[in-house]
């Protein structure tokens, strides 16, 4: 196997896996473990993978994203946390934007149900999860659904969230970054959470910090667009300051 086979199947096994290790996979692939920190090295440079201590996780962009069955598998504790974390955020809110995506799904599940709430979302996903509670009212964005992500998209969705005022939004992105801001691979996506973040009052960020320093395809906001992100430890002190400087306030958990 030659270096650019050996390329292949390494990216290949981190888009499945959602992260590969150097240890692991140089076993695998009967090859000295700093062999496969060189290909790491070429991955991340093509801007494929970004590296990690001991290991890396794939890069989302135009050619490749998850999909929702990917991740509801991947970093579900640091997840978690995040969601919980991030609900703290909720306030004297009254109407709520939840992103797609597993992380928001898992905060729209901690959402007070003892208070009257309306929540505008996306995901059939969410939609589905939070509809039996009884002080909330569910808005469901028209448009055409990605079965990726079972959100939908389109100018039906942005034409709705057009006629809201929404108290706080709740955002992901398959990238940030302090020079590129908020990212996301399709055109469509992007569309609809820049619209979601103009029409919102208050704007949290919600993401793992694997999305740091990574970027994508369509830009939809600027990091100093939020009063506050949301991560896990994972994000080092001194980089969570470093985007605290542009302005939102940063959660580790």
């Amino acid at each position: 196997m030659n270096a650019e086979e050996r390329q292949s199947r390494i990216l290949a096994l981190a888009r499945h896996q959602g992260r590969v290790e150097v240890t692991t996979i140089a076993v695998d692939l009967e090859v000295a473990p700093e062999t496969i920190r060189r290909d790491l090295g070429v991955l991340e440079r093509r801007g494929l993978l970004r590296r990690t201590y001991g290991g890396a996780y794939p890069v989302e962009g135009a050619g490749f994203e998850t999909g929702l069955p990917e991740r509801e598998t991947l970093h579900v504790r640091d997840k978690r946390r995040i969601a919980a974390e991030a609900v703290k955020l909720l306030g004297d809110a009254e109407t709520v934007f939840v992103d797609e995506g597993y992380t928001p799904q898992l905060l729209a599940g901690l959402l007070p149900c003892d208070r009257p709430l309306t929540v505008v979302t996306a995901s059939l996903s969410t939609a589905a999860a939070i509809v039996d509670s009884q002080q909330v009212t569910v808005l469901l964005l028209g448009g055409r659904v990605r079965a990726r992500t079972l959100a939908t998209v389109g100018s039906w969705a942005c034409a709705m969230l057009e006629r809201f005022v929404i108290d706080l939004a709740f955002l992901g992105s398959n990238g940030i970054s302090r020079e590129l801001g908020l990212t996301t691979p399709d055109p469509v996506v992007a569309d609809v959470k820049a619209k979601a973040l103009a029409v919102s009052r208050r704007r949290v960020f919600m993401g793992h910090h694997s999305k740091f320093g990574a970027s994508s395809f369509c830009r939809f906001a600027g990091v100093d667009d939020f009063e506050a992100i949301v991560t896990d430890v994972g994000l080092s002190s001194a980089e969570g300051h470093r985007y605290s400087l542009m302005g939102p306030r940063v959660h580790r958990v």
